[in-house]
Formats: C-alpha cells, structure tokens, sequence
C-alpha cells in the first residue's frame, strides 16, 4: 500500500491489519507524519505535533502485535487531541492568547479513557478561542484552513481535528458539540461526525452541567466512530450527569428496509443554498434504494431558535468575558471581545428559551414516533470563506441577511435537544468543491438507530473513494 494511500487508512482496517502483520503501527505513523509535511503548511490543523513521543508510542505497539501480546482499542492508531481538552502537565491554550502558556493540573475524564486505550498521540489541533465560534479562527493560531479548497474554512470549532482528518494527517480526532462544533467541521471537510446525547460521554466540571455541551468523535468511517464511543462513553461517578447505561456501538448493522424517514429541507426558517439543496435532496434517494419510505414533513420550527440559543450562550457561556480586567480582554478576539454588541444583544430571556425548547420538541415528538430519524441538511452552506467574520452583518444566503455566527449551522437547534443524538455524513459537494454534509436526527437516546442508517448510507453512498487533493 503506498503512503498516500495509507494515511487514508481506517482506524479498524489499521488494527486488522495490525493484528495481522501485515502493517506496523509505526509504518502508518511515517505515512501520516508525511501527511503532515506535504499538507499542513496549506491547512494549518495542529497548534502543536508530539512526532517523538508518537515513535516511541508507535513503537511499543509495533512490539505488542508483533509478540501477539493483548492490545487495547486504539492501540497504534494516530489521534489528534483538540486543544481545548485538559491532559495534565501538557499546555492546553483554548486558541487563546490568555492561554498561551497554561499548563493542565488534570486530565480531561473522556481523554483518560481514550490515552488507556493506547492510542499513537501525534499532537493537538486548533480551535477557535474558548471553542466559541463555528470557524476556526484565532489571534493565537490563525486560520484553519478546507482541505477540500483552502479559501474556505474548516468549520469549527473541532476545525483543526476535522481538516486532519479529511486530510490524511491523523486517523483520529476527538471533539466537542455545543452548536455544532463536531457536526459543523465534519460536514465542511466531508467526515463522519456525532454528537451523542448529553450525558454519554462524561466531561470534567463544571461544563457536564452544561447540557448543549457534549463530547463526540470525527471519524472516516461509521465504524471508526463506533470504537471511538466505545471507549469515551459510558458512566463515570465523577460526572453527575453521565448516564449508566452502557451502550455496545457494534461495527456492523442491520438494513434499514421499512424503514420510515423523515426529511426536512430547511428544518422550517433556515435559506439553504441551492447547491446544498441539491446534494441533500439527490441522498435521499439513498434511503429509498435500502427500502425506507420517505416523508417530507414540515417542523414549525422558527427563527426563534436563534433567539433561544443565543439566550442561553448568555448566560453560560460569555458572562465570565465581562469580568476580565480590561488588559485581558483585550488579548481576545473580537467574535469573543464584541460579541455582547452583535450576537448577544437580544431580548429573549433565559427563561424564555426554555419555553422556546419544549414548543420545539413538541412539534418534533409526533414526527419521530412515526419515523425512525430525521434528515435535513448540516449546513445551510457547504462553508464560508476561510476569514468569515462571526460579527459581519453583511453575512447572507440566498439574498437573505442571516445571523452571521450560527445562521449557516443546521446544527445548534439539536444541542437545544441535548437528548437527541446526531449524526453528519458526507452527501455530496457544493459548486466550491467543499463537500456537503447530511444530518441525521435520532429519537432521544437512540443513538445506535442513527449509527445504523448512517451505515446504510455509507454503504450505498460510500464516501472515502473521494480525497481533497492537496
């Protein structure tokens, strides 16, 4: 297999092979740090690489396979760690410049569990600062840019794991979903991206109090996402939120013949490019040919949905930015710093989002008692340009001013819905050559009826045969 051809690799036809013989984690690692050389200086993915400790890590594994010792679930395989997550003694900025040198007395719980499953860390990628805008953008690192065509952006705020991803540079990525920030970058680099439900995956405090903020991995493949979650889920008594019950998230599913899908094209206020319209609409057909019957439905839903996320990102998310002395806050980017101005300065209540949430799930429920899922499109754009502004007024979709942050993200209304799990699969390309991404909404805690259509979709639409080439 040759190196290009390798870094493109899965993570569970790695460890096959692994086993087999047939490849030395330290082989791929090689590939994937070529990857790295040939493509990262156009991206700009890592804010950090850890290429030594990698070998020494990849080296061990090479050992353990060769001597048929027992090995661990990632064992071997390359993971980048996105650099918001807390590994102890290890710099961790948040895209921050009031970060820039912060070393973690802690270990973030999930990425405890992904580091005792033996994983290759090859070093930590970008996100915007604080993770708190839907590209990746930042004064410390810069601009992450698509692989697919680098005058677009990554998408964010799990940019730079996504862009490594799609790109060869890593098998692995982790990431974090408060409006999208998992589903948002997989869709822009044409990845398998989920969101699990709120309380899955346990996080360190105070963010599992948070329930719009979840844990989730970026993948190529359904199954590579399935051994992820495997190792990140599942109860920690340190989370007071994480579930007990203890999914098994197989490789393999059944098909979805008779199913009943649901579809909405603009999940009721958002204007969706045409060229998205088109790839979402022509995946449908997807559905039909594994026997599942299609239902157009209309959800009711409003741009009152803005109004009731951004409500709640007040209050949890960008009252603390206030209080910093006035030296600090002038080291924070201006989506962060003038954001009270712009994305803030609404009247809706954070009481009122509440209100907002239960009328959004009422018109939803009935649809998803007779449907096994929900499809709609991920983005309402494929991305923006590389240097979108969150804060540009002037920001719209079809003719239509749009609000500039999260107006393009089909994806925040189910953090709102923080039960339900959500899936993006790759459905096509926009006329930009960035790919599009579908959305794939499940009943509350189902999320293994959402692993098994994005399965069947994967295998009737199969998506690694495409590569950005760069």
């Amino acid at each position: 297999m040759a190196d290009q051809d390798l870094a493109f690799i899965s993570a569970t036809e790695a460890i096959a092979k692994f086993r087999a013989k047939s490849l030395s984690p330290v082989e791929l690692l090689d590939a994937v740090i070529a990857r790295h050389d040939a493509a990262n200086s156009k991206i700009n993915a890592f804010t950090r690489t850890s290429f030594e400790q990698a070998r020494a890590q990849a080296k061990k594994a090479e050992a353990n396979y060769a001597a048929g010792k027992p090995t661990r679930a990632f064992e071997g395989v390359p993971l980048v760690i996105k650099d918001e997550f807390a590994i102890k003694g290890q710099v961790t900025t948040h895209g921050s410049l009031l970060y820039k040198d912060h070393v973690d007395e802690e270990t973030e719980y999930f990425v405890e569990r992904m580091m005792r499953a033996r994983p290759t860390v090859i070093g930590r990628s970008t996100c915007p600062e604080f993770s708190s805008a839907c590209v990746t953008n930042s004064r410390l690192w810069g601009v992450t840019r698509n692989p697919w065509n680098t005058r677009f952006n990554s998408g964010g705020s799990t940019g730079g794991g996504a862009a490594a991803v799609a790109a060869g540079m890593t098998v692995l990525s982790d990431g974090s979903d408060y409006a999208g920030s998992v589903r948002i970058p997989a869709s822009a680099c044409g990845v398998f991206g989920f969101k699990p439900p709120f309380g899955r995956i346990p996080t360190s405090p105070p963010w599992y109090l948070n329930p719009y903020a979840v844990i989730g991995p970026v993948t190529r493949t359904v199954a590579d996402a399935a051994l992820m979650m495997n190792v990140m889920a599942g109860h920690d008594p340190r989370d007071l939120t994480s579930v007990r019950e203890k999914l098994r998230y197989p490789s393999q599913y059944k098909p979805i013949k008779g199913w009943r899908v649901a579809y909405s094209a603009d999940l009721g206020f958002y204007p969706v490019a045409p060229d998205v319209a088109k790839a979402t609409r022509a995946a449908l057909d997807a559905f039909r040919e594994a026997g599942a019957e299609i239902e157009e439905v209309d959800l009711g839903w409003t741009d009152d949905a803005v109004r009731g996320f951004i409500a709640h990102v007040r209050e949890n998310e960008f009252a603390p930015f206030d209080k910093l002395p006035a030296k600090q806050r002038a080291l924070l980017c201006d989506y962060i710093r003038n954001r009270k101005g712009k994305f803030l300065a609404k009247g809706t209540s954070y009481a009122q989002s509440l209100t907002i949430r239960a009328a959004m799930y009422a018109k939803l429920e009935p649809i998803l008692e007779r449907c096994q899922i929900l499809l709609s499109p991920t983005l309402a754009v494929p991305s923006v340009p590389a240097e979108h502004d969150p804060l540009d007024d002037s920001f719209t979709i079809n003719g239509k001013k749009v609000e500039p942050q999260i107006g393009w993200c089909m994806t925040f209304p189910f953090n709102m819905l923080p039960q339900l799990p959500v899936a993006t699969v790759p459905c096509g390309f926009g006329k930009s050559g960035v790919p599009v991404g579908l959305q794939i909404v499940g009943r509350p805690f189902d999320d293994l009826t959402v692993f098994q259509a994005a399965a069947a979709f994967e295998q009737a639409r199969p998506w690694r045969q495409h590569r950005p080439k760069i």
